[in-house]
């Protein structure tokens, strides 16, 4: 471990990094002994283990995020917001540190790491603010006989299901706002990207989050270990971010015991570029848009609309800027597209580029991957795709641009609406009264109006259609994690 260390130049040691289970503030290694190994997928070699949860360990994360529910509730907001300041100090402290973690375990850039810290830090900040902001009503009912009391209470114990992509934005955009809302929590990382979630365990504890607040673990059996936390009566909620595939199979479980579900699910982005839009400032947008974490991000652009008299001179940059990318480790500081997760995800990306090259489109840059150590894909620029093409169908989730070109305004509605998905759009163009009127006719719960960014912790982040349930971030993210109470008094 320490030879692997040296070999990439980190400032600490993997072999030292918490990986045992965090459960009521203590490390435990699991009922079972197990251990899970974990990849660095810019070499495809083991970086360390973590331990391995059974569904007995999952059950004492629920008995302690149950059993400090009731002080956790009870502690005043002030300072409930006080503890969450304190968790974004310390993240921001230690922000290269966690960058190098990401990084090291996810493979994304280190500049795309760094970026990713400073927004999951300021889901911290922003929900120390809305701690002490969940205001309720008070009125008198229509009839004049009473009044009307409106209180939010915190929902419960509630279960946080995160993906591999943001290790760190993943966690804190669910675990802020639960917390201001005066919730607790269990939070169940991805096994591909777990070192993250323990590193900031011990940033919540030393940050004042008391015992059992918020537990932390991995598992192997990701279903049976999920399922059965939702079927324990002291659960009431669940915050999924992930596929649709696997939303739809958690909405199932939750329908037996009616748990409040949150789901932030897949995406099939529409990148919509009209004649008079300013090129150089969509191309900037675009690369941010569709290279952002490598292409493995939800809100990735995946399918590019661009207007016949722009085409040529847009599909040109856009190969210019993709084929200057330098591929590479991502904790090299010269690296700016990493790997991707894993060979799966490598096999994927290029079985769709091929598939759509078999049905008539045209790869004007990458398109295959060179093998060899490590799991990467080339970023690839491909032109005349047809809309039957599976990668027009399906989360490309990887550095691929799929080019399509459009005559009409009435026609790239269409063509974007075209997809069960409904998580977020793009759209430029000079003329503002465009912009709006189309963003109004897009079936997407975000829409970046000449931006290639739009996530932001006072954002109301979520999708429409498959795209999931719910939103994270703003007001509205620590609504989800609250239970609205009424009450009717005479005085």
């Amino acid at each position: 471990m320490n030879k692997h260390t040296s070999f990439i130049g980190l400032s600490f040691d993997p072999a030292e990094l918490p990986s045992d289970l965090w459960i009521d503030g203590q490390w435990r290694p699991g009922a079972t002994k197990a251990r899970i190994d974990v990849l660095d997928p810019s070499t495809g070699r083991t970086i360390t283990s973590v331990a391995d949860a059974s569904i007995e360990d999952a059950m004492a994360a629920v008995t302690a995020a149950h059993k400090a529910g009731p002080g956790w509730a009870a502690t005043a907001p002030r300072q409930r917001g006080e503890i969450l300041r304190r968790c974004f100090e310390l993240m921001i402290a230690r922000r290269d540190m966690l960058a190098e973690l990401i990084s090291l375990e996810n493979g994304k850039s280190l500049s795309d790491a760094k970026d990713e810290v400073t927004y999951a830090a300021e889901f911290f900040r922003w929900f120390s603010e809305e701690a002490v902001r969940l205001n309720g009503d008070i009125y008198t009912a229509p009839s004049g006989a009473n009044k009307i009391v409106v209180e939010h209470q915190p929902i419960g114990v509630s279960i946080l299901v995160t993906p591999w992509n943001f290790p760190a934005a993943m966690a804190t955009r669910k675990i802020a706002p639960a917390l201001a809302a005066g919730c607790t929590v269990v939070l169940k990382p991805a096994t591909e990207t777990p070192l993250t979630a323990y590193a900031l365990a011990e940033i919540y504890a030393e940050a004042g989050v008391p015992a059992g607040v918020v537990n932390v673990l991995t598992t192997s059996r990701s279903g049976a270990t999920v399922s059965a936390m939702l079927h324990d009566s002291r659960v009431r909620k669940l915050s999924f971010t992930g596929s649709t595939e696997v939303g739809r199979k958690l909405l199932h479980e939750a329908a037996d015991t009616v748990i409040s579900c949150s789901m932030e699910l897949g995406g099939n982005a529409p990148f919509i570029v009209f004649d008079d839009a300013d090129l150089d400032a969509a191309l900037d947008g675009a690369m941010i848009a569709k290279m952002r974490n490598g292409g493995e991000a939800c809100t990735a652009a995946n399918r590019f609309y661009v207007q016949d008299g722009i085409l040529e001179a847009f599909s040109a940059g856009l190969v210019q800027r993709m084929a200057a990318l330098k591929l590479g480790p991502g904790y090299d500081a010269q690296t700016q597209c990493g790997p991707l997760i894993n060979q799966d995800a490598v096999d994927r990306i290029g079985g769709l580029v091929d598939d759509a090259v078999g049905q008539g489109a045209t790869v004007l840059t990458g398109g295959k991957a060179s093998g060899g150590e490590g799991f990467y894909f080339p970023p690839t620029v491909i032109s005349n795709v047809p809309a039957t093409a599976s990668i027009s169908r399906e989360e490309i989730f990887g550095p691929v641009a799929a080019i399509t070109s459009f005559a009409s305004e009435d026609e790239a509605v269409a063509a974007a609406n075209d997809t069960e998905y409904g998580l977020i759009a793009y759209v430029y163009t000079k003329d503002v009264g465009r912009g709006m009127r189309v963003s109004e006719r897009l079936e997407s719960g975000m829409i970046g109006v000449n931006r290639g960014l739009v996530s932001d912790p006072a954002a109301p982040f979520g999708g429409v259609k498959q795209s999931g349930l719910g939103r994270e971030g703003a007001h509205h993210g620590i609504m989800e994690f609250c239970e609205t109470k009424y009450i009717a008094v005479s005085w």
